[in-house]
């Protein structure tokens, strides 16, 4: 398809028509004939016999040069200085709607658009002024027909001519595709008479012209003032960046208006005693502290100053700079480990915890109480919580729970109130064991009994060990006591005395028989007795290696038969002792205690230097012997004391005394074997042995004595005094122990010792002499 060109610029579709048929277009009359009736809107009715738009005469007259200019479309005629506004020039929906569409959808839409004027609306047409040249047939058609161009779409040629109506009948009314009022292109065209009415315009065969678009000139004015007005928003934020918003408060510290720099100052200052402190925390009723530090708390005042400046385009920013940021959250930093350890000891703290329902007897009868629901930390939001809170929530923190169910409620007590203790102590139960009844009473039953929670219910446990005790205080010699496996002495040896089993009755069983006889129809409870072994076997004792006499000491007796007894008493007491390894023997607590009561009898003892006489008289000498036998098995000295005075019976330094209560004799079992004591009085001397099995070599020493002091003469006024002379000197003495294993050197102790002068004395008051402070006596 080619394209043609009117005089004015505006483009046309279709084929070039033929001059001639122009100008016989353009020169068609514009009165309407006699008798035809013009109505706005509407085209011209034919003459009787004619078709519409077969009216044209003059084909052969020329145009006008005015009239040739004026028939060419005008739709895109750009409009000149003096133009007036075109109400149509902006594109509307119906204008986008006619330019898109083809030449039938065209003239359908704007057919469908243009609504016909109301009857109310006066329709006027246009009069020629009389002070102005009217103007010609041409100039209005071609007017009307450039602007009806512009303003329609094509409008299909009329068909050919038919026959001729009949006379009478008036001829067939052409109507219009569209009637649209002409709108003047520039003031030259708006002047003379206008038509609002006539018949369809040669013109109309040519596709209606788009008017001119003038969005890209709007849609860049809108751009243009976006550029402006984002730019004017960038610039507002970047100069704004390093400022906090006004209005700002962290943690009650005011810092809006401040450059980032003085808030972070401002905050460090003002809330550096408020992020150390420990703050309280609660859930429900309990409290407790938490220490910021230790929970890795900390604020970053840096961080939260940078969340109110900074550059950035978010509305937010420009909006708290406008009407004032209020209360910011302050960023807290948080050392996690820390924190979960801190949480976990708060929750112990914080933790309420459910009490179950529980049943109990009181004065024999059940009774039921009610359960209690606790409370706890709540584990999933109660670290953020502490976090989110521990600088700028009230105190005390209030931090979220949850409910700790209780694993027993009321109806699980209600229902073992019904089906175990109401059942339990209904009867007395009846026990049969090795042929002997004993019947247990429901105060017994009652007594015995207690409620536990098991699986989320409560269930029935007797104390065996109670009713084993009513069982046997109920029958006659029902039990055999075991007989633990010993050491005993024969020829001198000692030999492994085996133990004896026993018999008892089995506490659980017993328990279990007497709950299920207590719960079922037959209240009677059978048990077995049945078989223990010594808690000393035999093996055990085997086993400690106890075969060698490894060491022995002994020391001579006296003349004085209540010492002497005191010292066979307390052989009889120390022999068979024995020391598992890692064992400390003490003297004091094998012979004591020392009393007249345990068989001692009063005997000379050493008191402030003085001899007289004392319970248990004369054990220091057994002392001195179980001393001596430790020292050279090589036993671990735990402790001992010398005597204040040398008494020439032992050997010098490596004696003790005891006196219960304040001085003893300790020896410790420092090897991987047993250690047994032997002890007896034979052939006017004490003696203490030794048996295990060789471990330690042990070498000995004592050194001479030195600073030797004479011996003087004293006065005892005390009613037990014994008169005395002159005794041995007073010196200082040391002995030395090594321990060696496989020849090598182990152990190496160094004792030194200073003995009194032993002095004479005389009974009775010295001259002016003053009472002497008492001590500890000596054996």
């Amino acid at each position: 398809m080619t394209e043609g060109r009117t005089s004015s610029g505006a483009q046309v579709d279709g084929p070039p028509r033929d001059a001639d048929e122009v100008q016989a277009q353009d020169d068609a009359p514009t009165t309407p004939d006699a008798g035809t009736t013009q109505t706005d809107g509407t085209d011209e009715s034919a003459e009787p016999g004619e078709h519409a738009g077969d009216d044209e005469s003059g084909e052969d007259e020329e145009p006008s040069a005015a009239g040739a200019a004026d028939a060419e479309p005008t739709a895109d005629a750009e409009p000149t200085a003096d133009a007036e506004p075109v109400a149509d020039d902006a594109p509307g929906a119906d204008d986008e709607a006619r330019n898109d569409a083809g030449d039938g959808e065209v003239a359908d839409a704007v057919a469908a658009d243009d609504e016909e004027p109301d009857d109310d609306e006066p329709v006027t047409e246009a009069e020629p002024d009389d002070d102005e040249p009217a103007a010609t047939d041409a100039d209005t058609d071609t007017d009307a027909d450039a602007d009806a161009t512009a303003e329609m779409a094509p409008v299909p040629p009329a068909p050919p001519a038919g026959p001729a109506a009949p006379a009478g009948e008036p001829a067939p009314v052409a109507e219009p595709a569209v009637a649209v009022a002409a709108t003047p292109s520039t003031p030259a065209d708006a002047s003379g008479p206008q038509r609002t009415d006539r018949a369809g315009s040669p013109m109309d065969v040519f596709p209606a012209q788009p008017h001119r678009r003038t969005w890209p000139r709007a849609l860049g004015i809108t751009a243009a003032v976006v550029v402006v007005l984002g730019a004017v928003y960038v610039g507002a934020l970047w100069l704004l960046g390093d400022r906090v918003p006004p209005g700002a408060t962290v943690a009650g510290v005011d810092v809006g208006g401040l450059s980032a720099d003085a808030a972070v100052a401002r905050l460090d200052e003002e809330l550096s005693s408020v992020v150390t402190e420990p703050f309280a925390v609660a859930v429900g009723e309990k409290r407790t502290t938490v220490d910021p530090e230790d929970a890795g708390l900390a604020l970053d005042t840096r961080a939260t100053v940078e969340s109110l400046t900074g550059f950035g385009l978010e509305p937010g920013r420009l909006w708290r700079h406008a009407f004032g940021a209020g209360e910011v959250e302050p960023v807290t930093s948080v050392d996690a480990a820390r924190l979960d350890r801190v949480v976990d000891e708060v929750s112990s703290a914080l933790l309420t915890p459910a009490v179950d329902a529980t049943l109990a007897f009181v004065d024999g009868e059940p009774v039921a109480t009610a359960s209690e629901t606790g409370t706890e930390l709540d584990p999933d939001t109660g670290p953020q919580a502490l976090v989110d809170g521990w600088l700028t929530a009230a105190r005390p923190l209030e931090l979220p729970s949850r409910d700790v169910v209780p694993e027993v409620d009321d109806a699980d007590a209600d229902a073992a109130l019904d089906a175990l203790a109401r059942p339990l102590v209904d009867a007395p139960v009846t026990v049969v064991v090795a042929e002997q009844r004993a019947e247990l009473p429901v105060d017994v039953l009652a007594g015995a009994a207690t409620f536990a929670p098991e699986d989320g219910a409560l269930e029935l446990r007797l104390d065996g060990d109670a009713l084993a005790e009513a069982v046997i205080a109920r029958t006659t010699d029902l039990l055999t006591p075991a007989q633990d496996a010993s050491f005993a002495f024969e020829g001198g040896v000692p030999v492994v005395v085996p133990g004896v089993a026993g018999s008892t009755i089995d506490a659980d069983a017993l328990a279990e028989s007497v709950a299920e006889a207590a719960t079922g129809a037959d209240r009677t409870a059978r048990v077995e007795l049945v078989e223990i072994d010594p808690e000393q076997s035999t093996a055990e004792l085997e086993a400690l290696g106890v075969t060698t006499r490894i060491a022995e000491f002994s020391t001579a007796l006296t003349n004085d038969a209540d010492r002497n007894h005191n010292l066979a008493l307390g052989a009889s007491r120390v022999n068979g002792s024995l020391l598992r390894p890692g064992d400390v023997f003490s003297l004091t607590d094998t012979i004591g205690p020392i009393s007249t009561e345990n068989g001692y009898r009063g005997a000379g003892v050493v008191v402030d230097g003085v001899l007289t006489k004392g319970v248990g008289g004369g054990l220091s000498q057994m002392g001195t012997t179980v001393y001596n036998v430790g020292f050279l098995a090589g036993l671990e000295d735990v402790e001992h004391r010398p005597h204040s005075y040398y008494f020439s019976r032992y050997p010098e330094g490596r004696e003790a005394t005891i006196y219960e209560g304040v001085l003893d004799v300790k020896i410790g079992n420092n090897t991987p074997h047993g250690v047994l004591l032997q002890s007896w009085v034979a052939d006017g001397r004490l003696h203490v042995a030794a048996w295990s099995t060789p471990y330690w070599t042990v070498e000995h020493s004592t050194s001479g004595r030195s600073a030797v002091v004479r011996p003087k003469t004293v006065y005892n006024t005390s009613p037990g005094c014994i008169a005395q002379s002159a005794g041995s000197p007073g010196f200082r003495v040391t002995v030395t122990r090594r321990l060696l294993l496989e020849g090598v050197v182990q152990e190496e102790d160094s004792d030194t010792w200073r003995y009194e002068p032993q002095n004479a004395i005389v009974c009775g008051p010295p001259p002016s002499a003053a009472p002497e402070q008492t001590e500890a006596p000596e054996g």
